[in-house]
């Protein structure tokens, strides 16, 4: 059984990806669809407005056969590592070919072209990247300008949409791991990846989620036109709270030195965010202190995230090189034994049940531990008991 795979979030599940699941069962020429999905922690920083499990269950009942999870170390990770981490899961299952992403513009070609030369960072590059640095732009941006400026072949376009540059990064894993899955770009239909406007059919993710707080009958009429009707009735139940003060609690706890040692607290953030959260204890006020042009919203709520779960550089090193597993959250249940000795075929651990989860070692192990670790941080801000051992059959 041959395998399309999406690398998502669901965050929530809306239109725009039951679109994307209905062209890849068109296009892939596969025989199932695979998603990789981010657990209870999302790469912005935050906790997911649902939990897992309910979010693989709308993935399968909007068309998915078959939801694993992306460890929670990856999840939450910059977009390099959150697509390294990924690809690092996939390559390991025998029956993937084909991974579909959603883009703005371009072709699989010109995805490859721009991966390899964000592979070649030699001595040229490294120069014109700390000159960009230099003017005060964000890592990912001075990034993109040095590619840019260094390799004549590679569409401007690709580098310029949110979508795209992931894109890129998943294309660039699969170079760096020298994985035989093929890309599949996508092109997104109607909002942007990050409009905020909620319009009345393909919304954003972040439209959406940016309405809930919307109480009027008008928002929640728009968001029900956005999504599928199973995803509406669980959007306003269990959500998680007071995530802000648990990170700032967590903070407050960890030291300097300790903190540094987290993925992209480099420059002194670490010396930063502890000092200004002595005046700011606030969330969301030590956030607006804290950005720059430089120092993005999304990266400074990446380091408190992973902070809060206690991911540091030297965990996402081990597990970036290490055989992991598989960890299936929602399966269809007409195509169950089929899909799982599918996947069994693999050459890491399938989990479908408790006494699956015994059987991994060393960092497999240690990279679970963070999956439960989440899950169980999870239940306690949604106030709900969900089980980190559970595969959902539908």
């Amino acid at each position: 059984m041959k395998f399309c795979a999406v690398i998502c979030e669901y965050n929530p599940f809306h239109n725009g990806h039951k679109y994307q699941l209905d062209r890849i069962r068109e296009l892939s020429g596969c025989d199932g669809i695979l998603c990789i999905m981010s657990g209870n922690f999302t790469q912005r920083g935050e906790p997911a407005l649902l939990d897992k499990h309910t979010r693989a269950r709308h993935a399968v009942l909007s068309g998915a056969d078959v939801v694993i999870e992306l460890p929670t170390a990856f999840a939450t990770s910059t977009a390099e590592v959150f697509a390294r981490g990924a690809i690092n899961v996939l390559s390991s299952l025998k029956n993937v070919t084909t991974l579909a992403f959603g883009c703005e513009c371009g072709t699989a070609e010109e995805f490859l072209v721009a991966a390899k030369a964000g592979l070649r960072e030699d001595k040229r590059f490294r120069s014109e990247l700390k000159r960009n640095l230099k003017d005060g732009a964000s890592y990912a941006k001075a990034r993109t300008q040095t590619i840019l400026a260094l390799n004549g072949d590679v569409n401007e376009a690709i580098l310029s949409f949110p979508n795209n540059i992931l894109g890129v990064e998943y294309c660039r894993a699969l170079l760096r791991a020298h994985s035989d899955i093929k890309p599949l770009p996508i092109p997104r239909v109607g909002a942007g990846y990050i409009d905020e406007t909620l319009y009345t059919n393909f919304s954003s993710a972040t439209a959406l989620r940016n309405s809930l707080s919307d109480d009027t009958h008008k928002s929640h009429k728009l968001i029900q036109q956005n999504v599928p009707d199973y995803v509406y009735r669980d959007l306003f139940s269990h959500r998680p709270t007071c995530y802000g003060q648990a990170a700032m609690c967590t903070l407050a706890q960890t030291d300097a030195q300790t903190l540094a040692q987290t993925l992209d607290c480099t420059e002194g953030l670490e010396n930063r965010f502890k000092s200004l959260s002595k005046s700011n204890p606030n969330y969301d006020a030590l956030l607006a202190k804290m950005t720059t042009k430089r120092y993005t919203l999304s990266r400074l709520k990446r380091i408190l995230c992973a902070n809060f779960l206690g991911v540091r550089k030297k965990h996402l090193r081990a597990f970036c090189a290490a055989k992991l597993y598989c960890n299936v959250l929602a399966v269809r249940k007409d195509k169950a034994e089929r899909i799982l000795s599918s996947l069994k075929e693999s050459s890491v651990h399938v989990l479908v049940r408790k006494t699956d989860y015994a059987r991994l070692k060393k960092e497999a192990a240690e990279c679970f531990a963070f999956d439960v670790r989440a899950t169980d941080l999870y239940n306690v801000l949604s106030g709900r008991e969900t089980n980190p051992y559970q595969t959902v059959f539908i």
